[in-house]
């Protein structure tokens, strides 16, 4: 069944009504009439079950039948990654990260990165379709770009990440995750992070992680990791 998502949707709510551009897609390009089901979901966790009442591609309007709350992931992961030269190679990122299971992306603005901003309208966008895509119910929250030294320098719960390229002593972070944990990893630029960067979040209680044998790419890497925590708490 088709999944459409509107932060506005509430608990309780027994009608909505979707805009313009929306009820167009609805209608015109998905053609559902007057009785068709759809299911609809707020992003936080609620699933709501509704029937179209009134379909024109101007205003389409449903009543929410049922809703049900589903659970979160087992496990909180943060990823922290360098946005790439490429904005595709970021967005591709962002789209299977959280068709794997992702709770939370900081762009992370570091020594090496060519790339210090991007368009969050975007890349929101494509989180949703990629929530809808996969029938989740929780979408993954997006940060502004964080400087590293900034993002480091704040404490966060958990199990602490950096996975870096460096020939110095690493785990293989497949070995090192705790199931149904907060997870922070955090992810370099094409030309990874610099000795300082690596130094000072060593200062702070992150564990440097190899990813596997193979240097990866920025994005590859981001998902490597996705996957990993992921797999440990199926």
């Amino acid at each position: 069944m088709q999944l459409f998502y509107n932060a506005d949707i509430t608990n309780n709510q027994t009608t909505f009504t979707f805009d313009r551009e929306e009820s167009r897609h609805i209608v015109k390009v998905l053609r559902k009439k007057e009785g068709d089901t759809i299911l609809l979901t707020n992003g936080k966790g609620s699933v709501f079950t509704a029937k179209v009442t009134f379909a024109a591609d101007k205003k389409c309007i449903v009543d929410i039948v049922s809703e049900e709350t589903s659970e979160p992931l087992p496990y909180y992961l943060h990823l922290a990654v360098a946005p790439t030269k490429m904005n595709d190679r970021y967005e591709w990122f962002l789209e299977k990260a959280t068709e794997i299971g992702i709770s939370e992306i900081t762009p992370l603005i570091c020594d090496h990165s060519e790339r210090t901003s991007f368009k969050a309208e975007r890349f929101e966008k494509i989180l949703q379709s990629a929530m809808k895509q996969s029938l989740q119910y929780h979408l993954p929250k997006l940060n502004e770009p964080t400087s590293f030294k900034d993002f480091v320098n704040v404490e966060h719960e958990g199990q602490l990440f950096i996975a870096h390229c460096e020939e110095t002593d690493k785990k293989l972070l497949k070995t090192e995750i705790q199931p149904k944990q907060k997870i922070t990893v955090l992810i370099g630029p094409e030309g990874d992070f610099s000795i300082k960067e690596i130094a000072l979040a060593l200062q702070q209680q992150y564990t440097p992680v190899s990813l596997g044998n193979t240097r990866l790419r920025t994005e590859t890497a981001a998902i490597v990791a996705s996957h990993s925590v992921a797999f440990v708490n199926e």
